[in-house]
């Protein structure tokens, strides 16, 4: 085992010193908005991945265990990543550079650094603060701080995409807890906060430019809550990320996205759960319906292919099951199927006034339980096999056409990843 230890770390270091980190653009022209990449065009076929045993919660991290258990779980589950066609993930700050490195140095996949950016509190003068009040200037100092000390660790980093502030904050301005329910109708329109919190995101933006050349910022958004007040406030972040559950399609997001804000719409979350609320059993058919269409519409809307132009990628929430989700303290062992909110963009299982979004079940690969070593085992779903044929289409090659995506799309079909997956 020590030899191995020490082969691996001489590997770190030696592919950390030949490889470089990349540059990477928005580059705007008559056709519309891409993300390049080192002079290539890159359309973002992401993924929303983490690693959490049944079991565990939150509270687990995987970048806390050894580097040869961390190495066990970035090879299967970045394999299977890379044979699906995923170019780049999101991961939350506290993957050490090393493996951003090795992600990318081993298996083609960039990295997409968040910082939750008080989304879930933080703590100031020693206490822990649930709720975060953007105004107060302790909060500003914090952040700010936060966002350039990422910087400065993760900025020459060789698979670093671009960096990406916050989760859906907008919501946490009257949406107070951390677990996924409705979010209140009456305090929609309530901009109390929403002024001061992208006020100190455009600053955030500013201070990672001023160090770091190379690499887009982003801000994560609820939806187009506040789209109004983010083009006024916003006006130095380079990419608008947004988590949107609309169902089959994003509707007006992107024309809308085009016309207020003039900045690249990038789909931070969206997706569909695998379980079916009024049959009470798993729906692997509707989960890949759904994801094969959102697909067809971020692809539709990429730049030079006739709609808005200006979509530059998305990453499908979420790579494998959590079973921590409902609840998220109690009953870490059992795969929950309550059904925690509503949302009727998903009609396969909606009914007016009937809960239908199960959050244990939006992985497109269901979780198998916890093996002796702390590691699992993942069983693809219908909606891995499908997007697997999605992102085989690069809509930036020279023979594409809005036609041609449409023809595409008309081919995979859902029934046949449905049979497939049953071998699992």
């Amino acid at each position: 085992m020590k030899q191995f230890i020490l082969a691996f770390a001489l590997s770190l270091i030696i592919t950390t010193v030949f490889a470089q980190a990349h540059k990477v653009t928005v580059i705007t022209n008559n056709e519309g908005v891409k993300l390049n990449v080192n002079g290539e065009n890159l359309i973002i076929n992401g993924m929303n991945w983490d690693y959490f045993p049944v079991g565990t919660n939150y509270s687990y991290s995987l970048w806390q265990q050894s580097d040869d258990f961390i190495k066990a779980a970035l090879d299967t589950e970045m394999l299977m990543l890379k044979n699906m066609g995923v170019n780049a993930i999101r991961v939350y700050t506290g993957i050490q550079p090393k493996w951003i490195t090795y992600i990318y140095e081993k298996y083609g996949i960039y990295t997409m650094i968040n910082h939750s950016f008080g989304r879930y509190g933080l703590t100031l003068n020693g206490a822990w603060v649930a709720n975060t009040e953007y105004s107060d200037v302790r909060v500003h100092d914090l952040l700010l701080k936060e966002v350039t000390d990422i910087v400065k660790e993760y900025n020459n980093t060789p698979g670093l995409l671009l960096y990406l502030l916050g989760n859906e904050n907008n919501y946490g301005l009257f949406w107070r807890g951390a677990e996924t329910e409705d979010i209140p109708i009456d305090q929609r329109k309530s901009t109390a906060g929403a002024k001061a919190l992208y006020k100190l995101f455009n600053e955030a933006a500013l201070a990672i430019k001023t160090l770091d050349k190379s690499h887009p910022v982003a801000i994560c958004n609820g939806d187009l809550l506040f789209l109004d007040i983010i083009a006024e406030e916003c006006k130095d972040i380079d990419i608008l990320g947004v988590n949107m559950y609309r169902g089959v399609s994003f509707g007006d997001a992107f024309q809308k996205t085009k016309e207020v804000l003039q900045k690249p719409i990038m789909f931070t979350e969206f997706g569909s759960d695998a379980f079916n609320a009024v049959s009470n059993e798993e729906d692997q058919q509707s989960q890949a319906y759904y994801l094969t269409n959102n697909w067809k519409e971020i692809y539709q809307n990429a730049a030079g292919l006739g709609k808005a132009g200006n979509c530059i990628g998305g990453f499908t929430f979420m790579f494998s099951d959590g079973w921590w989700k409902y609840k998220q303290t109690e009953n870490l062992d059992v795969h929950d199927t309550y059904a925690s909110w509503v949302n009727g963009g998903y009609q396969n299982d909606y009914v007016p006034g009937e809960n239908n979004m199960n959050e244990e079940w939006y992985g497109i690969c269901a979780k198998g339980k916890t093996d002796e070593r702390g590691h699992y085992q993942l069983y693809p779903r219908a909606a891995y096999y499908a997007l697997q044929q999605v992102h085989k289409l690069n809509p930036y090659a020279n023979n594409v056409t809005a036609d041609s995506i449409n023809a595409y799309f008309s081919n995979i079909q859902v029934t046949k990843e449905v049979l497939k997956s049953k071998g699992n």
